[in-house]
């Protein structure tokens, strides 16, 4: 490959002083996605991947299959409201899954909202569910291209007519229904143009808004002007005595809890505000709160609190910390189902509301919990369970009698019996050991011979637990091993594995990666030229730096909407939220370990990188395109001898992920097989 094949990019003379450190940034054009510049560059970028994946003699292929292997129905797990249940069912290979209401247990579904609907190509996709507490009304978010912003409509779930309302300058939030139907709380943030652009997503407030009025009369229930970081998230209680609002900020783990009367229009009571600790409402029950934290409690613990008397020293313990790390609880019929993470796989344990254990739940297979449902005046819990191998399969447990019974059970066209899954623990650099799933054919040989595809996120207290991916099941069809590893960041072991992977001590999570890798090599199931490397949003973050501080390590680099430039990363869209986790370049004593892992700027001039394939989407609100584009061109432009390979994949109207239409996936599954499979020979 020659240089010259690089689609040219400008390089502007900008130069930050960053706390004494100069620092370039000359492709500072591309953070504006509308310019006719970056548009062209972008052009320029796609036509030379898309000519690379073309040539390719295997792409039909690989995306026909992929699409047999993905034609199967897809449910999720069903909730009640009144004598309704509702749920989402995808048929196959349709790009939206359509919401579906049952109206009596022997009832047949009926359609009722189907988001495939809403756009010719796919991409309107439904953000949001709430239904009224009576089961008559469903408020839905809908956003566009992959967006964060939604907007809020309201259906009759008799008649299926839309109401007039319409909520906009949504996003993250969730109606919470009054119990009589007659509207519901929900955040917002300001209009555009009523604040300055960077603030768009700061001045969470809380509003209620009346059913069959405009957005304009809605009454403004909670603001912090003081505070413009915060959000809110309101919710009401089950018995309805007490409206909630979770106080966040940005992804911090900790967070603030404030409460009022149902009805009330007085100052709402800072229950929890010392910002000291992640505090999660399970439920109230009367005047008693249970809450999830871990106050005190890294792995986790249930406390309750009496509001009578709400001060610390009144709180009851109902369930103390174990080793196993609470991940999360809900209250159903009287108890307690607490689901656990032991060595980042699931199992749920029954309490009753005064802290004593009333035996396990069985699970049928080790994987994760994908979902429940179950209130506290239900008789039965609904949850799904999945794992590498096994998607989700959906099961009603009775709890009185204690009697588990499968409700769906998906017909998968994939023989998944010759393969196996197992787990195993690699040393990283500072000894602490990393554990990892593999999965791969029975009867692998471990000649070092085997394509390998290992796959990460380390970040944001966000744990890996066994899930199904559809896609790679053709990985393994061909004869790959899948890797999953869990490194510090995330929650496999609790608050203190997530600190350790944070801050200061992120390069904690990249040496994990990377000690993952050498212990694939190491015992013989593949070798560098062989492995790649795979993450998306901070899990791109995580490949990119691995890819830059061990090039020697890997084979090839799928690099998906990742976060690239640590610098400049806050001052775009929800970037900021993200400080508490990262860091920000504005405090002098949090720069200097941004910049020593920050992949912009740590590429260099004449070094070997293994070959990477970079993907971001044009309308991503998340982590904005200019990462990529920047991350693409400052590597092209380093590879001044031609010897590197660097791909650029920009989608069109999409966002982050979420949302994304089925055919979009599998055209980007399909681009990324196409690469692995021509890179790693």
């Amino acid at each position: 490959m020659s240089t010259t094949t690089y689609p040219p990019a400008r390089r502007a003379d900008i130069v930050d002083d960053v706390h004494g450190t100069p620092v370039a940034d000359p492709y500072r054009w591309l953070e504006d996605p509308a310019a006719d510049e970056t548009r062209a560059w972008v052009d320029a970028q796609n036509a030379r991947t898309r000519a690379m994946l073309d040539a390719h003699p295997g792409w039909r292929e690989i995306r026909a299959r992929l699409a047999e292997i993905w034609d199967y129905p897809k449910e999720s797990v069903p909730y009640r409201r009144g004598g309704r249940s509702f749920f989402s069912r995808n048929d196959g290979l349709q790009n939206q899954a359509v919401l579906y209401v049952r109206d009596a247990p022997d009832a047949a579904p009926r359609v009722l909202l189907d988001p495939n609907t809403l756009s010719a190509d796919g991409t309107a996709a439904l953000s949001s569910e709430s239904v009224s507490r009576d089961g008559g009304l469903l408020a839905y978010g809908v956003s566009q291209s992959g967006s964060d912003w939604q907007v809020l409509r309201v259906r009759d779930v008799t008649t299926l007519d839309d109401y007039p309302d319409e909520i906009r300058w949504c996003k993250f939030t969730v109606a919470a229904w009054h119990p009589d139907g007659s509207g519901f709380y929900y955040s917002r943030f300001p209009a555009p143009g009523t604040v300055p652009p960077e603030d768009e997503s700061n001045y969470s407030r809380v509003y209620w808004h009346k059913l069959g009025t405009p957005q304009d009369d809605d009454l403004l229930v909670y603001e912090r002007p003081d505070a413009k970081g915060l959000g809110f998230s309101p919710s009401i209680s089950d018995d309805g005595k007490h409206l909630f609002l979770h106080v966040w900020h940005g992804t911090d783990p900790t967070n603030r809890l404030y409460y009022r009367p149902l009805g009330s229009d007085g100052d709402f009571v800072r229950l929890l505000d010392d910002n000291d600790a992640a505090y999660n409402l399970i439920e109230s029950v009367g005047d008693t709160l249970y809450l999830h934290t871990d106050l005190a409690a890294p792995k986790g613990r249930i406390v309750a609190i009496d509001l009578a008397r709400p001060g610390r020293d009144h709180w009851q313990e109902i369930v103390p910390e174990e080793e196993a790390v609470i991940d999360f609880v809900t209250l159903v019929g009287g108890r307690l189902a607490v689901a656990y993470q032991r060595d980042v796989k699931h199992e749920v344990s029954l309490f009753d509301l005064e802290g004593a254990r009333l035996g396990e739940l069985p699970l049928p297979l080790i994987g994760s919990i994908s979902g429940w449902s179950g209130r506290p005046a239900d008789r039965d819990l609904t949850f799904g369970l999945t794992s590498f191998l096994s998607p989700t399969t959906i099961y009603r447990y009775d709890l009185e009698a204690q009697i588990l019974e499968t409700l769906r059970a998906p017909e998968l066209r994939f023989p998944v019996e010759g393969y196996e899954v197992r787990q195993v623990f690699a040393p990283s650099k500072d000894g602490t050991l990393v554990p990892m799933f593999l999965v791969h054919k029975q009867g692998l040989e471990l000649d070092g011979e085997n394509p390998t595809l290992l796959y990460g996120y380390g970040g944001f207290n966000i744990s890996l637990t066994p899930q199904f991916w559809v896609s790679r099941l053709l990985w393994l069809e061909r004869g790959g091993v899948f890797a999953v590893a869990n490194m510090r960041g995330g929650s496999e072991y609790g608050e203190e594995w997530h600190r350790a992977g944070m801050l200061e001590k992120k390069q904690n999570v990249f040496d994990d990666f990377c000690a993952a890798a050498e212990w694939l090599i190491g015992a013989g199931y593949t070798r560098p030229g062989k492995l790649a490397i795979n993450g998306g949003s901070n899990g791109g973050l995580l490949t990119a730096a691995c890819m830059l501080q061990r090039p020697e390590l890997f084979g090839a680099v799928v690099c998906q909407v990742p976060v690239i430039d640590m610098l400049r990363y806050h001052r775009f869209t929800v970037g900021r939220y993200w400080v508490g986790e990262y860091g920000s370049a504005e405090d002098p004593e949090q720069f200097p370990f941004m910049y020593a892992y920050s992949p912009l700027h740590n590429i260099k001039e004449g070094v070997r990188y293994p070959p990477v394939l970079i993907t971001t989407a044009d309308t991503d609100d998340r982590v904005v395109p200019a990462h990529a584009y920047k991350f693409a061109a400052t590597l092209q432009h380093a590879d001044a001898t031609g010897q590197n390979e660097v791909y650029l994949r920009v989608e069109v109207d999409a966002g982050h992920g979420a949302g994304k239409p089925t055919a979009k996936v599998l055209d980007e599954a399909a681009d990324v097989y196409a690469f692995l499979f021509g890179q790693l020979r």
